[in-house]
């Protein structure tokens, strides 16, 4: 057998390097991500910067009302555009000089990202990094299959691969 075999027969570790991923918001699609992306061998950690919102965190994960250090090796998804402490959050994440943000978002309308990182004066060249829509376009309509759609974009990025069917 191949090592592509072996990995895929779990004979075979399979390592992708530290990898990262920062779930930005307690929400049913952070949920999801958390557990996914754990059991595709990440660290994972949830960003909820109101206590009050800690709501939906699966068991055996806890929300951080800090943002945790971030490196070259962190992917963040920010989980919901419409919270207030979209900006500030934003700005945190890039300055912490991640691989990879992105924000959810509906691709038909703009993202609300913009204008609130442009009125915290973040320079446009830090505004582009921020990915919007994440994921691969499936047609995910549920939280699990935003996660999904999410996580198989980040690992195609990764991998520096398109996605989707074409090879």
């Amino acid at each position: 057998m191949s090592e592509t075999c072996d990995v895929a027969h779990g004979t075979a570790p399979a390592d992708p390097g530290v990898r990262t991923l920062v779930a930005v918001f307690a929400s049913p699609v952070s949920r999801f991500l958390l557990k996914f992306a754990k059991d595709l061998g990440y660290h994972v950690a949830l960003y909820e910067p109101d206590p009050a919102r800690v709501t939906d965190v699966p068991e055996g994960f806890e929300a951080d009302t800090v943002l945790p250090p971030l490196d070259a090796s962190a992917d963040v998804v920010v989980t919901d555009h419409h919270r207030p402490e979209l900006g500030p959050v934003l700005k945190a994440a890039l300055e912490g000089n991640p691989r990879w943000v992105g924000v959810l978002g509906n691709p038909r309308h703009p993202g609300p990202h913009v204008a609130a990182l442009q009125g915290l004066g973040v320079p446009e060249a830090d505004i582009a990094r921020v990915h919007r829509p994440v994921g691969l376009n499936i047609g995910s309509r549920t939280p699990p299959e935003i996660a999904l759609a999410t996580l198989a974009g980040l690992l195609a990025d990764r991998n520096d691969r398109p996605g989707g069917f074409d090879f």
